[in-house]
């Protein structure tokens, strides 16, 4: 299986090291609410836990300022589509043929991509898949034209509905999130969670660890290595050098119950001069503990 099936996020490939990120690691000050009384919140960036269907149920830690999210930006991507192409149960969806322009950017080097080639066919569940299991970039672009016609048009939907869900300091410049102008904030990425959420098709997907696709070799991995984790049910990953490691995520609460989830996401970490696998890495532990501490709260 080619790497590109497994990488994180925007990664970039090859022996050069990554551009260092141009944040702050000092620790932020944290910003305190009525659940839960304490979390291990990371050192740096920012992050956000929700607990779904309690007023208390939002805790926030750090400045929740606009900065760049990478591949999280993916389940925005997939919220339009589904919300202008409906998927239900098992439907694989209309056939979607591979372009010209996707194939090409399966050669991109600096960037997560698939490789699908000019010619091909795949569904939109099978694209979906394909966007947010391994986070292909050219995926997501090729869904963003075959939605709207062209990705820039796209984006403006993408917008629309940030803009109707209340994510105010949000923006989107690209379908895949490999552009560092595409911006938002742990609070209100988890708006974009709990929507996700609500949609079977979509939390089906990301809660799937591995996939095999007709047309492409080798075995899919999601890119998502917390679903190992008791409980954890997706979300979506993202690394790049402007983001650092970002991770959006959802998870049952130990007491058993499937009425309510536990929503969280964590921006911006890693460290100055780390690699991009090591604020892939760092996004993966401030989340396992997040994880863990929230999971073992009381039943609301």
């Amino acid at each position: 299986m080619s790497a590109v099936l497994v990488a994180g996020g925007c990664l970039v490939y090859g022996g050069a090291r990554a551009k260092p990120p141009s944040w702050s690691s000092s620790r932020p000050a944290p910003i305190t609410s009525a659940w839960p009384p304490a979390l291990p919140w990371p050192s740096t960036g920012q992050a956000a836990v929700e607990v779904t269907g309690r007023k208390d149920g939002l805790s926030v830690y750090g400045e929740q300022r606009p900065v760049p999210i990478a591949s999280v930006t993916k389940v925005m991507t997939a919220l339009v589509i589904l919300r202008d192409h409906p998927l239900a149960g098992n439907a694989a969806g209309p056939s979607i043929r591979v372009d010209r322009q996707a194939s090409i950017e399966s050669g991109n080097r600096d960037e997560s991509t698939v490789p699908i080639t000019e010619g091909q066919s795949f569904t939109e569940r099978q694209l979906l898949e394909l966007m947010l299991i391994p986070s292909g970039n050219n995926a997501a672009r090729l869904l963003a034209r075959w939605d709207a016609g062209s990705e820039r048009a796209f984006v403006r939907k993408m917008n629309a509905v940030a803009a109707e869900l209340g994510m105010r300091n949000t923006t989107y410049t690209g379908a895949s999130g490999y552009e560092s102008t595409t911006v938002s904030t742990a609070v209100d990425q988890l708006k974009t969670a709990r929507q996700a959420m609500k949609n079977p098709v979509l939390r089906d997907i990301v809660a799937t660890r591995e996939i095999t696709v007709p047309g492409i070799a080798g075995e899919i991995v999601n890119t998502n290595k917390l679903l190992e984790l008791p409980g954890v049910v997706g979300l979506k990953t993202g690394t790049s050098s402007a983001a650092g490691g970002a991770l959006l995520w959802a998870v049952r609460p130990a007491s058993g119950d499937r009425d309510r989830l536990i929503l969280g996401v964590v921006l911006r970490q890693g460290d100055p001069g780390d690699t991009l696998e090591e604020n892939k890495e760092a996004a993966f532990v401030a989340s396992g503990r997040l994880i863990a501490a929230a999971r073992r709260y009381p039943r609301p």
